[in-house]
């Protein structure tokens, strides 16, 4: 009969433990036994794993004073890609008093009857805003001065027994408000207009003019202000494109001038972002309604 394989038993030796430990079988698996690593098994001393194992919504680094944005698992899909949230959205939606954490002018919900027949059916409507009033100080100016200048001649005249020279100067004066009450119904019917696809320009009263450019081909786009501009919040859009000639490249007088071009520039290069809040809030609408 044969002495075992190994060298012969040392109790004082320090590698015995190490040796004997390396040496001892697996133990059995029991599938009854409880949760496992994603099977319902589960190895005796060692950690068990669930298949619900995952990221969370919770940071994602450790720590407190950490952030991060965590990414979701679907058991179909695999690992979606972390979506808008909540608190992202809140800096781009006006709170229960309108006021917004920066300045953006509000949507309009429709286009006006002037403008949507110049709208096709996939285009999405952003807004749409007249000049500032201080495009009619020109003319309103040269009426009041008419009203003035022709009041006191036809009263003069009037006394100097003068009587066609006196309809003359009246007739004068219906000329110059004509001309005047003409300039205001221009200045309502001249709209800047701003889509997810393009800005436009529509004047005219009898002859329509219908300018437009195509975000994707406005290479350039500022906005200058005079101190009465600063003043009375007003200035001149200047768009480039490519260095080439265009139907619309200079608009004057727009109102709000900051506020419009964060609009523009924001539907240039962020359109998800436009597109996630007005869907936000169509549906907290949807949701006031129904409440």
């Amino acid at each position: 009969m044969g002495s075992p394989s190994g060298p012969p038993f040392d109790p004082d030796d320090p590698d015995r433990a190490r040796r004997e430990r390396d040496t001892e079988p697996i133990p059995r698996i029991d599938p009854d036994d409880g949760p496992g690593y994603g099977t319902g098994a589960r190895l005796s001393d060692g950690p068990a794993f669930s298949d619900d194992a995952g990221y969370g919504d919770g940071p994602a680094y450790a720590g407190e004073g950490r952030s991060g944005r965590a990414w979701v698992r679907d058991p179909e899909a695999g690992y979606l890609p972390p979506e808008i949230s909540e608190e992202e959205l809140a800096g781009l939606r006006a709170d229960a008093s309108g006021a917004t954490p920066r300045r953006v002018l509000p949507l309009e919900d429709e286009p006006s009857s002037l403008v949507a027949r110049y709208l096709f059916p996939t285009e999405r409507y952003r807004g749409e805003w007249k000049r500032h009033w201080i495009h009619l100080v020109t003319p309103i100016i040269i009426g009041v001065a008419a009203t003035f200048v022709l009041g006191y001649l036809s009263g003069f005249l009037a006394g100097q027994d003068v009587g066609a020279l006196t309809t003359i100067a009246v007739l004068l004066w219906f000329a110059v408000m004509g001309w005047v009450a003409w300039r205001v119904a221009d200045w309502w019917y001249d709209r800047f207009i701003l889509t997810n696809k393009r800005v436009m320009v529509v004047n005219g009263i009898i002859t329509r003019r219908v300018a437009m450019m195509p975000l994707v081909r406005v290479t350039d786009m500022k906005y200058e202000q005079t101190p009465a501009g600063r003043a009375l919040n007003y200035g001149t859009f200047v768009l480039e494109s490519a260095g080439q000639e265009q139907a619309l490249r200079e608009v004057k007088n727009l109102p709000n001038p900051n506020e419009l071009y964060l609009r523009v520039v924001e539907e240039m290069y962020e359109p998800q972002a436009v597109e996630a809040r007005l869907g936000k809030e169509q549906d907290e609408a949807k949701a006031d309604d129904g409440a």
